[in-house]
């Protein structure tokens, strides 16, 4: 069997995460807990033994009392059946093994048990990662890997289907921000613990040339009409439930007792062969 692949440096992903709880910028995580807190509301349950797999266990302890606050560390100090409410929060796309992450959040529900995963997305940041491709390959001639890969909404709810979950559902909210400077930005990522923590990244700093046209790029082509440049981020929000005899099943192929168009009122076309 082959090994997993190593995306994320851990280590330098750790030291960043203890400089952001110094200097916090983490209004991404406190954007996360409101919508979990939002989503469980039209829960029709009520949900005794939650669990939370945070970087940033104070954003969620005055929220969730009580709730076992978990470091989302490559095996979960989780125990398993549990927890009747799995929260991971703001961490899987830094994940090695995000489907093994997703698994070890199964195991540790209860039958019926809810999990909510919310993560950044595939349109995090496309500005700067534009803007710092088109640089470096201007100046240098090459591209060096800079910004976590983060998968897209087919890929994330295909993984709930591989973990096991039973009524997945993925969906997403683009959040766009505006920053004074580009600088500004990014000294924001490095205040989110969010600066790069890739495994194959170059260890020297960026060159002064590469990022000078890196932000006059970014200014120049993402700069709204008060002159502030905006930035993307994407949250994605998987749901899924531990497998339950009591929860809805599909019905057996061919089994419907009336036709689809006739319950939509709608005329149908017939399809040439």
């Amino acid at each position: 069997m082959s090994e997993t692949p190593i995306l994320t440096d851990c280590d330098a992903l750790a030291r960043y995460r203890a400089r952001a709880r110094a200097d916090a910028a983490l209004f991404l995580h406190e954007e996360a807990r409101a919508d979990v807190q939002d989503r469980l509301s039209f829960v029709n349950k009520s949900f005794q033994s939650p669990a939370i797999v945070t970087p940033f266990a104070h954003i969620w302890q005055d929220s969730f009392p009580g709730a076992r606050l978990v470091a989302d560390t490559e095996v979960l100090d989780l125990e398993q059946a549990a927890h009747d409410l799995v929260i991971h929060a703001m961490a899987l796309h830094w994940a090695n093994d995000p489907v093994g992450q997703l698994i070890q959040c199964r195991r540790a529900l209860q039958p019926d048990g809810l999990m909510l995963v919310l993560t950044l997305g595939g349109q995090t940041l496309w500005e700067l990662r534009a803007a710092m491709g088109q640089a470096e390959i201007a100046v240098t001639g090459g591209l060096s890997p800079r910004v976590a890969p983060m998968a897209d909404i087919r890929d994330l709810g295909a993984l709930l289907q591989r973990a096991g979950f039973a009524l997945p559902v993925a969906d997403s909210a683009v959040l766009t921000t505006s920053y004074e400077t580009p600088m500004h930005l990014m000294r924001d990522l490095r205040a989110m613990g969010e600066s790069n923590a890739l495994a194959a990244r170059v260890r020297n700093f960026t060159r002064r040339d590469v990022l000078a046209k890196a932000m006059a790029l970014y200014a120049d082509t993402y700069s709204d009409q008060a002159g502030r440049v905006t930035a993307t981020f994407e949250i994605m929000t998987l749901t899924g439930w531990a497998p339950d005899a009591s929860q809805p099943q599909p019905l057996r192929p061919g089994s419907a007792s009336q036709r689809l168009a006739d319950a939509l009122n709608a005329v149908e076309t017939p399809v040439k062969d």
